[in-house]
């Protein structure tokens, strides 16, 4: 069961999506918060896996609450949910933490897909918002010479095609722990930070 806490100033979108994450069995929307102070007090006293994220809220808007979250909950994962895509507000989730950032206007089984995924670690962004942050993302700059073994490009594909850990393993034929230290080992080589950081990297690079 994935417990969710939804943060959204407007009452009525916070019933409607209520409504629709309870049409899956495998969804539990265990709180509700008007704004991002009001989503990490929640979390202190709820733990959820994931909060669903407005970003433009008042008082403590969705950056206030995801810095928080994110400095005080490491296994706490925040999705933006929001009905904005402009680069102001698409970096200030990103540089804050969030672990992903999808619009309103998606359909409800890719929200509640993209929960689900964000749930099992990994990064969802819808496409609009993820050619901005290919665009802008800042990597820090690899040795000259990728050196990748195949093993090496094959986790970079499946990356990319947003596999986690467990379906890298089963596609490789590996054991998970030997996937998730592969993966480690790829981000110290490469100098990166995370999955997509690394999903990035080997599209700009024309990896994959």
């Amino acid at each position: 069961m994935i417990n969710v806490i939804i943060a959204d100033d407007i009452p009525i979108l916070r019933s409607g999506l209520k409504a629709i994450l309870s049409q899956d069995s495998g969804i539990h929307v265990i709180g509700e918060a008007s704004n991002g102070k009001e989503a990490y007090e929640l979390c202190i006293r709820m733990h959820p896996d994931v909060v669903l994220m407005d970003m433009r809220m008042p008082e403590y808007d969705g950056g206030y609450g995801i810095r928080k979250i994110k400095d005080n909950f490491e296994d706490i994962k925040v999705l933006v949910l929001t009905t904005f895509d402009d680069k102001e507000t698409v970096d200030k989730a990103v540089s804050s933490g969030a672990d992903g950032y999808i619009l309103k206007e998606m359909d409800n089984e890719k929200i509640i897909n993209s929960i689900k995924a964000v749930a099992g670690g990994i990064n969802v962004f819808c496409d609009n918002i993820f050619r901005s942050i290919k665009q802008d993302v800042v990597v820090q700059q690899p040795p000259k010479n990728f050196d990748l073994t195949e093993r090496e490009t094959d986790l970079l594909r499946l990356i990319c095609e947003g596999c986690d850990n467990k379906e890298i393993a089963s596609k490789l034929f590996l054991a998970e722990g030997t996937v998730r230290n592969g993966i480690s080992r790829l981000l110290d080589k490469l100098n990166l930070k995370d999955r997509t950081q690394l999903a990035v990297f080997a599209i700009k690079n024309n990896i994959v």
